[in-house]
């Protein structure tokens, strides 16, 4: 839907507010209106059977006409180890992300959106090894899908899915996992604050994981928000309880 001019006044393209989810976040607000913008800065703290993993990530995300973001992302993972007979990852600049989403069915009248959208991902070597190695490791090729539903007036349900194809350049093999994200919000009344619950599953190298990831935002100031995230795995495997933060700026 395009803009048009009534009165001198822009008449913004139609909108649903649904509530995204804070860890595994959108591209851009679902059905985003040309010249949105945001800033986030996360942290991520997840303890394993041998060492911590400390994640920072900073994201930018602006939306150059109606209906599409587009964001941009670069993360960095620290590691600690509690066993040194046990292999510990090395410090790196974990990755750079490009991504971006468009919105093609937006339904005020059944509050819903449906989206597609791609991310590229550049999964690069640890410090050390930058002139040993490949700077750039693999490179991951992420299609997705969006569906999400506002149910009255305070509860969203919102799914994203699709496969992902890992491309590992020194042995130029590639692999395909695929992953499927729910997320279940209540948003508080009279307020932008929400709490809510979202699942993570993975399919990687044929073995289903799934995380649980209680979580609750936060609206400090109009412009500022924090979201607050734990997770709990739900299968087997050696990643234990984790916490993430993200601080959200609209500009």
């Amino acid at each position: 839907m395009s803009s048009a001019q009534t009165d001198g006044e822009p008449v913004l393209p139609a909108k649903v507010h649904h509530i995204e989810p804070l860890f595994i976040d959108l591209v851009r607000d679902l059905g985003a209106r040309k010249g949105e913008k945001e800033i986030n800065i996360g942290a991520n703290f997840t303890n394993t059977t041998t060492y911590g993993q400390y994640d920072v990530l900073a994201e930018y995300e602006f939306a150059p006409i109606n209906r599409l973001g587009i964001e941009a992302e670069v993360g960095f993972s620290f590691y600690d180890g509690f066993n040194k007979s046990s292999v510990t990852p090395k410090n790196k600049m974990e990755a750079l992300k490009l991504a971006a989403q468009y919105s093609f069915y937006v339904s005020p009248k059944y509050k819903t959106t449906l989206a597609v959208g791609h991310a590229q991902i550049f999964e690069l070597t640890d410090f050390n090894s930058y002139d040993s190695s490949l700077f750039v490791k693999e490179i991951v090729y992420s299609p997705f899908f969006v569906a999400a539903k506002r149910w009255g007036d305070n509860f969203y349900t919102l799914i994203l899915a699709g496969p992902e194809f890992k491309h590992k350049l020194q042995t130029n093999y590639t692999d395909v996992d695929w992953q499927f994200n729910s997320s279940f919000h209540y948003g508080i009344p009279n307020s932008s604050h929400f709490i809510g619950v979202e699942f993570n599953m993975e399919l990687v190298h044929d073995k289903f994981e799934m995380t649980m990831r209680p979580q609750a935002k936060l609206q400090i100031t109009q412009a500022l928000a924090l979201g607050i995230v734990t997770g709990f795995p739900l299968t087997k495997g050696d990643e234990k309880f984790s916490s993430f933060f993200r601080v959200i700026y609209q500009l």
